[in-house]
């Protein structure tokens, strides 16, 4: 299993980015494989984990449409700056 982190500073959010996130987060879990998603924002900071079962299907969700268009507004309006870490889980208890 795989998880990828996302952790970003915010710029701003508006209406507009809470419709788009719920609506990745509901494409990611229904249409490529995504096992679980949880997200907290506390002050200018923002953290995204996602579960994967395998580097397949997060490959595919990174290609999805709607994804690059969520990643572009991003990129351009709710974030200063943003890192995404890939990374196996080996163990969990």
């Amino acid at each position: 299993m795989y998880a990828v982190i996302f952790h970003a500073e915010v710029a701003q959010f508006d209406e507009e980015y809470f419709a788009m996130a719920k609506q990745m987060r509901e494409k990611a879990l229904a249409d490529y494989g995504c096992i679980d998603f949880i997200a907290n924002t506390e002050g200018s900071r923002e953290i995204a984990i996602s579960y994967w079962p395998s580097l397949e299907h997060i490959r595919r969700w990174k290609q999805d449409a709607d994804h690059l268009q969520a990643q572009q507004l991003g990129k351009s309006r709710w974030y200063k700056s943003y890192k995404v870490d890939v990374v196996e889980i080996l163990r969990r208890y």
